[in-house]
């Protein structure tokens, strides 16, 4: 039908909204720790609009080319530079087929 679905993940971003899930007691010692670890992993988003990256990278892609099997997620490199890194999923083919036959079925429900 021409219609193509994707997987995005926008990383870790501290926000408004994390700092609601802990007291402000507990997030004030773990920061220290959330940027050290940050340093070491790219899917700490440190740049606010780093988080759209993914979103903004996989709209500019032609549907067809992208592998429907992948999670495209927003990074950032150690020096901040945004980026976009597809990782598989831990599915293979024929699973997502008998999902996606599932959600057809549901559809004529």
């Amino acid at each position: 039908q021409g219609l193509y679905s994707s997987v995005v993940c926008p990383g870790l971003v501290m926000s408004n909204m994390t700092y609601r899930i802990l007291p402000i007691f507990l997030w004030k010692l773990l920061m220290p720790i959330m940027w050290l670890v940050s340093g070491s992993t790219a899917v700490f988003v440190k740049a606010p609009l780093g988080r759209f990256v993914s979103s903004v990278w996989l709209f500019k892609q032609k549907p067809e080319y992208l592998d429907s099997l992948v999670k495209y997620h927003s990074c950032t490199s150690g020096l901040g530079k945004c980026y976009v890194e597809p990782r598989k999923m831990d599915v293979d083919e024929d699973t997502a087929e008998k999902f996606y036959q599932k959600l057809l079925e549901l559809e004529e429900q």
